[in-house]
């Protein structure tokens, strides 16, 4: 309610606006104004009082105002109308206000009025009276045409409100006003409007009068007293038909009046009906120009109301106008007709007899369009029940003969530009099936009217295009009867007389029908509706049919039901019928009579159409029916002398004489043999090649010799076969070879496909005969005569059948005993192959043709000549019990299947196709799987039909097995590989493939993959792709249970891969298998691969690579690798396999294989193996002796063990970095020189063991538990490896913590006693870096740790060693107090100072570092003595200070060494000897030079500055100079020492 209350708030705000804008001046926004006033009026409900008010006054005066758009005054009266709705009497005030007496009003005043009058009838009556007088005063007042116009539609517009009202007074609120008054008010306006206006108007005020003319005279003609005047009036409006812009309004109006006319019962005077009946006809005949669509709706319209008033009048008009011949009048009244039985007008229903006779008068018109308006109303009629017994029958042989005529007319040859005669020709044929399809034969009176009569049309050939209704027509009849009876009521309906229409006889019914339904096989409906009849006709055909029909025609319905049957079968079925039905009438002349009626039926249809051919044999089944032979000979004398009788004489005479055989063998062989003695001298030598011909050639009598052995009895036929029938067809086709008595090679195509037809139906009969003991004497003979023909036939065209009649001949021949050996057949099959495969292209035969038809011929033969030897070779092939020998015989395709030609190869795989596919039972143990890998790869070959036919070959050979796949989803499949869009294909065979490759016999698999491989070499690359996949299928599928293959295969594998390199997708493919393999035998894989020899040539390399892309398998390899080397390497001793296993490893992790999971294990056993073999040389496998396509530089590698190993091992921390299992060494890549030298091998592994990832803790551990063996091996290469890298690792506290150092600390002191100078001088590198690692180690196995070290003090003759345990002391010693050191202090020291004048710079480094490190553990207990040590060793240090190494000179600097030789230098200074002076100088200024910060405080400045101001006054030169060089060494350190401070 709030939303409405909104809504009115917002329209109320909306038109005050507008008002607001109205009251302006501005007029030309005003038609905006109103337009939209008028929408809001109309769609507003309520609108406030005020609002309505000010709303009329604006609108009125805008009305009026002459200064506006006559536009915009139109619509300020639409908006005045529109409010009267709300305030009637308001706007009613508002408008008679200005419609005053005696004076002329705005016409808009005059308009409103009007306008109020139409849409407020009820309100506007009671003002009528007053509005219609004052209207009376203003008529001589108008002057102008437009308000006279006004005036008229005023009249028009009160007319009908109060034609309303005389009509539906009691619809109206109020009581009954004089509606007599309001007529006579409108009279007088009429009557002076007609008599003043009406004379002498303009056209458009004589439009306005017409408009008001209907309305006026139909209100006047309820009036008694005023009919007459009224109806004087219509003359006047009739002769107003002259222009088709009046034409319509003129019908109008007169449709009102017409309406009115029956509405008061008014008299139409007959003179003034003939007048509206031609009026009205010629507009809708007009003849000039065509009549206005809605005129001629409203005239129709017109004829129906006159159809109801005055049907007898009407006509009678009609049959008049009918009787004048004239085309558009007929067609018109036919048409109104029609419209008039449509509208069921029950008065016209009495006239049904005159309506008959009025049709027939138009009968015999031919012309088109009548011809057309005659079956419409005859169709209508018929619907609508129109059609009585006693004049109906004729207008039923209209449609039918209307069918009949047009047919012919369209068959005579057309005139030239008579398109259009043949357009409305075939009109009047469609239209006449039309009326028969909708033909209700059950109407009312129309079963008496169509039975039986309509029998008539079923035979005779003209009405055949009819019958598919005409035969629903009579199923109806009959079947309404039947069920009249079955309601044991009286049946009454089919019991009228025929009169003198001549029924059709039962044979002749029989004979139709029969024929007709055998075009139920191609789906007709015309077929299926002649079974039916037959069905249901029994009786009429025979009584003794009955009971047989009852039971066998439901049967021969079935195969019909849903889709259409086998022409053979259905054929054969009718036959068999027929045959079943004569045995049952058994009546001899019934029986001659049907032989005559079918043959006087020969001439009812087309030579080559399929009814023809089955009244052939419906003949000759026909007389071998009949019992009376003498009737049978000379029926088959007649058609033998008189052929041409038959239509197609041979066709003819060879199908009745052959089906006539089956009953009466001997009197056709008796009677053809005495027409060959008889009759020689019409069998010329040109074989009747001519046309026209109208007698039997040798030709025709050798055909019809083959068609009376495949009918003949079979029990009869073996024993007169070779005498009478085949020696008899030699015998004729040697005469027709000869000229002039001499045997030549004939080229008479027709006399060779004569000849191959006798052939072939006498070897089917033979066949058919199933007799096994039979052994058919001219078996050879005959062959040889086919292959003859075949080799006769040009490679290069395709223009006769000869080639695929033979094919067909022989495969029925070879069916034959005796059984030919597999010789003959594989010569047979290898030269019909070899005489049809290599014709050109399909397109290319075609071309030889010069018309369409000939093209289209060309293609028929090269598709039954492909059909016929795929028979072929089916027949052949799977006739034999030997599987061997099926496989020879489809070897002889093989070089097909993969020619380079597409056209060969599609041939190929489309027999291949027929050969394996349609239940075909195999010899036993036949093989698939080469055959599976031949086709399969070809479902993704070129063009679209190779690609099906081998997917169904594919799809045959596991249905052959007795394997049946998911086969609807394989056909499925299949239909895509229709698709040109090469990834489709790849992926809908990778689809098959997938179903398929499981079901292949393991026992196969070997024959399989070796096809494919083959195909991987050879095919175009789509297939071979597709050979790939195939072949990586059925390994996947197959992979698990070919270990006892294994070795075959990956055999098999290897000799391809030289070749398939070439080829990249195919080597990549044949990798993927390999790949394959190893994921379910991985290790027989490895173990094969690692016989290669050493070093992997190419296709090795890759191979190992392939098989570690391959992610699914890529962990496992590892693993097997790893466990591999792990036996190898088992007694600390690498052999060949080992280095094979390392080799293989770095080909395997290159390829990118993570090696996170197995990364401890293999880098320790990959170390092991550097180890064991540092300094070896290996011998080297020999190569293996297998077909090679790689550079022969490849051989002269040779192999180096450590080499291999440490790239191996290198290949591996580098994928460990990448993994973030390892980090860059120090060393950088001379890392891998280290490892393999002897010399420098312990110093690569500990760069090594630094380059472990410390984050990697847990990982680090796992290697040091697998390296801890090695601390303890007998190798002693391996000792040394574990210890080197074990001591790097002493350093680290993580280690520590978690790992199992301790032992490795006890047994690296324990090798610190060992021979083996490098084995110790790890071991005590170790024992040095246990401070960084475990410092509280250190200190509580300090005795025994130094006690180690200090022992290596003493091994002079390896400095290494020295310098190690000098190295590890310093470490050492700073974890240590003086007190822990007091026992070995004086040793250390001692030993220490030997090696201050080393000569190797690393040494004497090492040595100066510790003796720093001594200085702070002298302790109260040796200081002294360290002192005097310093003091023996003081020359030494001050060389040193000047060593070329500046690593020695910068630790000679050590700070309180330095401060100890600062205090002893003093005494020098007053030496006597200037040397000596000058000396203790620079001493002092090298140490204020190179003391710390720290030490140079302490300084005592002012007696170091004294003294070098002293010397500055020596009287030696070089004193002086240097004391200035130390004072202003002195004063500088001075001054960055304040500065720091």
């Amino acid at each position: 309610m709030t939303q409405d209350m909104e809504e009115s708030a917002d329209t109320f705000g909306d038109i005050n606006l507008t008002l607001g804008m109205l009251n302006m001046e501005d007029n030309m926004s005003k038609e905006d104004i109103y337009s939209h006033l008028t929408s809001i009026i109309q769609n507003t409900d309520i609108l406030d009082d005020a609002i309505v008010q000010r709303l009329i006054y604006y609108a009125s005066k805008d009305m009026r105002d002459t200064n506006i758009l006559r536009e915009t005054r139109m619509l300020a009266g639409e908006v005045l109308v529109s409010l009267a709705a709300h305030d009637f009497n308001s706007v009613m005030y508002e408008v008679q206000s200005n419609f005053r007496i005696l004076e002329l009003p705005n016409e808009f005043i005059v308009l409103a009025l009007a306008e109020l009058a139409t849409s407020y009838v009820s309100q506007s009556i009671p003002f009528m009276m007053m509005t219609l007088l004052t209207m009376q005063t203003m008529l001589r007042l108008a002057e102008e045409e437009r308000m006279k116009g006004v005036f008229c539609i005023a009249l028009e517009k009160f007319s009908k409100a109060i034609y309303k009202y005389v009509n539906h007074w009691r619809d109206f609120p109020y009581p009954r006003l004089d509606a007599n008054r309001l007529s006579d008010k409108i009279f007088m306006l009429f009557r002076y409007i007609m008599e003043k206006w009406a004379p002498v108007t303009s056209p458009v005020q004589t439009l306005a009068i017409v408009k008001a003319h209907g309305p006026t005279v139909s209100l006047l003609l309820h009036r008694e007293d005023l009919c007459e005047y009224a109806l004087d009036q219509v003359p006047w409006l009739l002769n107003q038909y002259k222009d088709k812009e009046i034409d319509f309004h003129v019908t109008q109006s007169l449709k009102q009046i017409l309406t009115a006319v029956v509405l008061y019962d008014a008299a139409l005077p007959k003179g003034l009906r003939k007048t509206i009946f031609i009026n009205l006809l010629h507009q809708v005949c007009r003849v000039s120009e065509p009549p206005v669509k809605e005129n001629e709706i409203e005239a129709s319209s017109c004829f129906l109301i006159l159809a109801h008033s005055n049907p007898a009048d009407l006509m009678e008009f009609f049959d008049e106008q009918l009787r004048n011949n004239n085309e558009t009048f007929r067609t018109g009244i036919l048409t109104l007709l029609r419209s008039a039985i449509n509208a069921e007008e029950p008065k016209l229903r009495d006239y049904i007899t005159s309506i008959e006779r009025t049709v027939k008068v138009v009968m015999g018109d031919l012309s088109i369009k009548v011809r057309n308006s005659t079956l419409l109303l005859i169709q209508t009629m018929c619907e609508k029940c129109y059609i009585e017994a006693r004049e109906g029958w004729p207008l039923i042989d209209y449609i039918f003969s209307q069918f009949a005529m047009s047919n012919k007319n369209l068959e005579k040859p057309m005139k030239p530009n008579s398109h259009e005669d043949e357009k409305g020709e075939k009109s009047v044929r469609e239209l006449s099936l039309e009326v028969l399809k909708t033909l209700d034969p059950l109407v009312t009176g129309m079963p008496q009217v169509l039975w039986p009569r309509i029998l008539t049309f079923v035979v005779p050939a003209e009405y055949t295009g009819t019958l598919d209704y005409l035969f629903n027509i009579i199923r109806s009849l009959i079947m309404a009867e039947e069920r009249k009876k079955n309601n044991a009521q009286e049946s009454t309906a089919l019991v009228i007389s025929t009169g003198a229409v001549k029924l059709p006889s039962p044979q002749q019914l029989l004979a139709r029908l029969l024929v007709i339904s055998m075009l139920a096989s191609l789906g007709k409906l015309c077929g299926a509706g002649a079974i039916g009849l037959l069905k249901i006709l029994p009786e009429i055909i025979h009584p003794k049919l009955v009971d047989l029909w009852k039971t066998r025609l439901p049967e021969l319905l079935q195969p019909l039901e849903g889709k259409n049957t086998s022409i053979v079968l259905w054929e054969t079925m009718l036959l068999q019928l027929l045959k079943e039905s004569l045995w049952k009438i058994s009546d001899i002349a019934w029986t001659i009579q049907l032989s005559q009626d079918f043959n006087q039926q020969m001439n009812s249809y087309s030579n080559t159409s399929l009814e023809k051919k089955f009244l052939w044999k419906a003949l000759g089944t026909t007389l071998a029916s009949c019992q009376d032979t003498d009737f049978v000979s000379s029926q088959i004398k007649e058609f033998l002398i008189a052929p041409n009788q038959l239509g197609d004489q041979r066709q003819g005479i060879t199908s009745i004489l052959g089906y006539c055989a089956e009953t009466h063998l001997d009197t056709v062989l008796k009677v053809l043999k005495t027409f060959q003695d008889r009759e020689k001298f019409f069998m010329n030598r040109c074989k009747g090649i001519f046309s026209g011909k109208k007698s039997l050639t040798k030709t025709d009598v050798m055909v019809i010799y083959g068609a009376v052995a495949l009918h003949a009895p079979k029990g009869q036929l073996l024993t007169r076969l070779d005498q009478d029938i085949v020696s008899q067809v030699l015998f004729l086709y040697g005469q027709c070879s000869q000229v002039l008595g001499m045997s030549v090679m004939n080229k008479d195509m027709d006399l060779q496909m004569s000849f191959t037809r006798s052939i072939t139906e006498i070897g089917i009969a033979v066949q058919d005969a199933e007799d096994q003991g039979f052994k058919f004497s001219y078996k050879e003979v005959l062959l040889g005569y086919m292959l003859d023909f075949i080799r006769d036939e040009p490679l290069d065209s395709l223009a006769s059948p000869v080639r695929w009649k033979a094919l067909i001949a022989i495969r029925y021949l070879s069916k034959l005993k005796p059984q030919l050996s597999l010789n003959d057949h594989l010569n047979i099959l290898e030269e019909t192959i070899r005489r049809l495969l290599p014709l050109p292209p399909l397109e290319k035969l075609k071309d030889e043709g010069e018309t369409d038809k000939d093209k289209e011929h060309i293609n028929f033969l090269y598709e039954r000549s492909m059909d016929a030897l795929g028979r072929l070779l089916r027949t052949m092939m799977w006739d034999n019990v030997k599987a061997e020998d099926c496989q020879e015989m489809f070897n002889l395709l093989r070089m097909w299947l993969v020619s380079q030609k597409d056209w060969e190869r599609e041939r190929a795989f489309q027999i291949t196709a027929q050969v394996l596919t349609n239940d075909v039972e195999p010899p036993e143990h036949f093989k698939i799987g080469s055959l599976l890998g031949l086709l399969a790869p070809h479902s993704c070959d070129t063009l679209p039909t190779i690609r099906q036919a081998a997917a169904s070959s594919t799809i045959g050979l596991f249905c052959i097995k007795g394997i049946h796949p998911e086969v609807e989803r394989l056909q499925d499949l299949q239909e895509g590989l229709q698709c040109d869009d090469v990834q489709v294909q790849i992926k809908i065979s990778s689809k098959i493939a997938k179903i398929v490759s499981k079901l292949i016999p393991n026992e196969e698999i070997l024959m399989f993959l070796e096809e494919t491989l083959d195909g991987l070499e050879t095919l175009n690359p789509t297939c071979t792709k597709a050979c790939g996949i195939w072949m990586v299928a059925a390994l996947k599928e197959q992979g698990a249970a070919l270990e006892e293959q294994l070795l075959e295969i990956l055999n098999m594998i290897y000799y391809h891969m030289p070749v398939l390199r070439q080829k990249e997708e195919s080597f990549q493919f044949m990798l993927e298998a390999i790949s394959q393999i190893a994921s379910f035998h991985m290790d027989a894989v490895v173990a094969n691969l690692l016989q290669k020899p050493l070093p992997f040539d190419r296709d090795t390399k890759t191979l190992w690579k392939a098989l570690a892309e391959n992610t699914a398998s890529s962990g496992k390899l590892l693993r097997a690798l790893t466990d591999k080397l792990e036996n190898e390497l088992e007694d600390d001793v690498a052999g060949l396999e080992a280095i094979s296993v390392a080799c293989a490893m770095y080909e395997v992790v290159s390829a990118g294989t993570p090696v996170t999971s197995l990364y401890p294990e293999v880098f320790t056993l990959l170390l092991k193996l550097v180890s064991c073999t540092l300094g070896q040389k290996m011998p080297t496998s020999t190569f293996s002796r297998r077909r090679r396509v790689m550079p022969q530089g490849e051989r002269q590698q040779t192999a180096d063990p450590c080499r291999l190993s440490v790239t191996t091992l290198k290949c591996v921390q580098a994928q460990a970095m990448k993994e973030g299992l390892a980090k860059e060494s120090d060393e950088g890549d001379n890392l891998w020189t280290l490892l393999s030298s002897p010399s420098t091998h312990h110093v690569g592994v500990c760069a090594l063991a630094r380059s472990m990832a410390m984050w990697q803790h847990g990982v680090i551990l796992d290697i040091m538990e697998q390296l801890f063996a090695s601390l303890t091996s007998s190798s002693e290469n391996y000792r040394i490896t574990g210890t080197a890298f074990f001591s790097e690792l002493m350093k680290e506290p993580i280690l520590w913590k978690h790992g199992n150092l301790r032992e490795v600390l006890i047994l690296m002191d324990q090798s610190a006693w060992d021979s083996n100078a490098i084995l110790r001088q790890m071991a005590i590198r170790g024992l040095g870096n246990t401070t960084s690692g475990a410092p509280h180690k250190v200190k509580k196995h300090k005795q025994i740790i130094l006690e180690s070290i200090i022992r290596g003090l003493y091994h002079l003759a390896r400095t290494e060693v020295v310098c190690e345990s000098l190295k590890a002391l310093k470490k050492i010693l700073e974890l240590l107090t003086d007190r822990d050191v007091s026992f070995y202090f004086k040793e250390i020291v001692l030993q220490t100072r030997t090696f201050f004048e080393d000569e190797q710079d690393d040494v004497r480094l090492t040595a100066i570092f510790l003796f720093e490190n001594l200085a702070s553990l002298t302790g109260r207990r040796w200081k002294i003595f360290f002192a005097e040590e310093i003091k023996k060793s003081m020359i030494s240090f001050l060389l040193h200070l000047w060593d070329p190494n500046p690593k020695i000179g910068a630790a000679k600097r050590n700070q309180e060494i330095l401060w100890i030789l600062h205090t002893h230098s003093f005494t020098f200074f007053s030496s006597n000897w200037e040397m000596i002076r000058s000396a203790a100088v620079k001493l002092t200024d090298a140490i204020v030079l190179n003391l710390t910060n720290q030490y140079a405080q302490l300084l005592d400045k002012e007696q170091l500055t004294t003294r070098l101001q002293a010397l500055r006054q020596d009287p030696c030169i070089s004193v002086q100079r240097a004391a200035e060089a130390a004072l202003q060494t002195l004063l500088r350190r001075c001054r960055e020492i304040s500065i720091l401070l």
